[in-house]
């Protein structure tokens, strides 16, 4: 059997598999699920012009003007040792002289990308790592840190475009306290309208979102307050070499 042509919300999906047992053991296991907006977004968003690795340094600016904590790293093994020092500094207080600790983490992001997968392996030594979506709904109340992964940033507003149709995704960035997000360099655009016309190529349904520093809202007496209607801290891990 070279392939099975399958219905999936409106559209038609096919599934290369050996035989029906592989076809039934992935349905199973939830490997039909379209997770996300779009599957390959360099490919199918971005145009000619559009993204360029030269609107990064205004991004960062402004992403740190936001209270985003921005790191430029040049590949996932530089960016594992960035995360490493993170989640330390987090638990001997060396942000804003709040003392955090991490004993547990949501992270997604690893089936797409192996150098991911990889990083949380490796934090699953030190901490208890949760990256199945069962799990991370289990634990979503507990855990003091989410990683995920972010496709593109925006240089006008600082903002990271985050590809997150997925439950597991949404959870993993919007609850815990603290929201650390890794997210390639060189995929930068230069404004909103140009960061639209990207989605609107590829998008159908689900959902996008633009995150621009940590939670903060000050619609209660004008006193501005962080963290509630989403996470503390937003930690920016940009890679240099990450597609």
């Amino acid at each position: 059997m070279e392939g099975v042509l399958l219905p999936f919300r409106g559209n038609i999906l096919k599934y290369e598999v050996t035989d029906v047992c592989d076809l039934l053991q992935a349905m199973c296991k939830g490997e039909l699920i379209v997770k996300k907006v779009c599957r390959d977004w360099p490919k199918e968003a971005f145009g000619s012009g559009l993204v360029d690795e030269c609107y990064y340094d205004e991004f960062e600016k402004n992403a740190t003007t936001a209270a985003a904590k921005v790191f430029k790293v040049k590949d996932f093994a530089e960016g594992e040792v960035k995360l490493q020092e993170i989640l330390k500094n987090l638990a001997a207080g060396k942000y804003d002289d709040k003392v955090l600790p991490t004993k547990e983490i949501l992270a997604v992001g690893g089936e797409e990308r192996p150098e991911l997968k990889a990083i949380y392996d490796n934090l699953g030594k030190d901490y208890t790592v949760f990256t199945d979506k069962f799990d991370i709904a289990k634990h979503k109340a507990s855990a003091e840190v989410g990683i995920s992964v972010a496709e593109f940033c925006i240089a006008e507003s600082g903002s990271i475009v985050v590809d997150n149709k997925s439950y597991e995704a949404r959870v993993t960035s919007m609850l815990p306290y603290t929201n650390i997000v890794f997210v390639p360099a060189k995929y930068a655009v230069k404004d909103m309208s140009v960061a639209c016309e990207i989605i609107g190529k590829v998008f159908k349904d689900g959902y996008c979102g633009f995150v621009t520093g940590p939670s903060r809202t000050a619609d209660i007496e004008r006193v501005l307050s962080l963290g509630v209607h989403g996470p503390n801290y937003l930690f920016i891990i940009a890679v240099e070499d990450m597609k």
